[in-house]
């Protein structure tokens, strides 16, 4: 490869690196994960080799804390591990590179970190209140009990959705993830359907549609004919 292909291949490479760790970091504040702990785990994935704090740091001109914060955060999620290299005292980083290990521990850290302690909190909100069978509850308090129910029941509906996800995940199994998104489409557009077919047949049978005319075809005569 002559000099300038290769330094054409290598501008491409770090142009690529660099949409990829600024797209990653903004997609991560979406989610709700720290911007530097992404573009972190995004250069990462995309080295050839592990990198150590010093490369991270002038990499994405970021201080030294920030950078050992982060990595303690990536490490705990098991989306970076820490070894040693021959002749090195420093640590190195490199990130797991499996896509699908990534998008399951994402997922078991989003449920662990976020939905259950959200279900946790509503529960003991509920807790507080009267039972709705007894003398102290109110009106106020049974409205209550019932949004707080409501709030529960949605917490719970997203959790089983992760705990029927997450086994697909983490056994790399799209064909499946793939049937259970079809079918779930399915049930969507039946759905959708069900109100439009009400309202036509509402329509119908309001104006001498079908369910008004006569079995030769023609409108029945209304109960007020003469």
């Amino acid at each position: 490869m002559s000099s300038a292909t290769s330094s054409n291949a290598d501008y491409a490479y770090d142009t690529a690196v660099a949409s990829l760790v600024t797209f990653w970091g903004d997609m991560a504040s979406k989610w709700g994960i720290n911007r530097t702990m992404a573009q972190i785990h995004a250069r990462l994935f995309c080295a050839d080799a592990p990198m150590n704090t010093d490369e991270i740091m002038e990499a994405l001109d970021i201080s030294r804390g920030n950078a050992n914060m982060n990595l303690r955060s990536l490490t705990e999620w098991r989306l970076v591990s820490k070894k040693r290299l021959p002749g090195s005292r420093k640590d190195y980083y490199e990130a797991d590179t499996d896509v699908w290990r990534i998008t399951a521990r994402i997922i078991e850290e989003r449920q662990r970190r976020e939905l259950q302690p959200v279900q946790t909190h509503l529960e003991d909100c509920r807790a507080q209140l009267p039972e709705t069978e007894t003398s102290a509850a109110t009106a106020r308090t049974t409205m209550l009990r019932e949004r707080l129910n409501a709030l529960i029941e949605l917490m719970e509906a997203f959790e089983a959705v992760s705990d029927v996800l997450l086994p697909l995940v983490q056994d790399s199994d799209p064909e499946t993830l793939v049937q259970l998104v079809q079918a779930a489409q399915l049930i969507a557009d039946a759905a959708d359907a069900e109100p439009a077919a009400a309202e036509l047949d509402h329509a119908s049978t309001s104006d001498g549609g079908p369910a008004n005319r006569a079995p030769n075809g023609t409108a029945a005569p209304s109960s007020d004919a003469t």
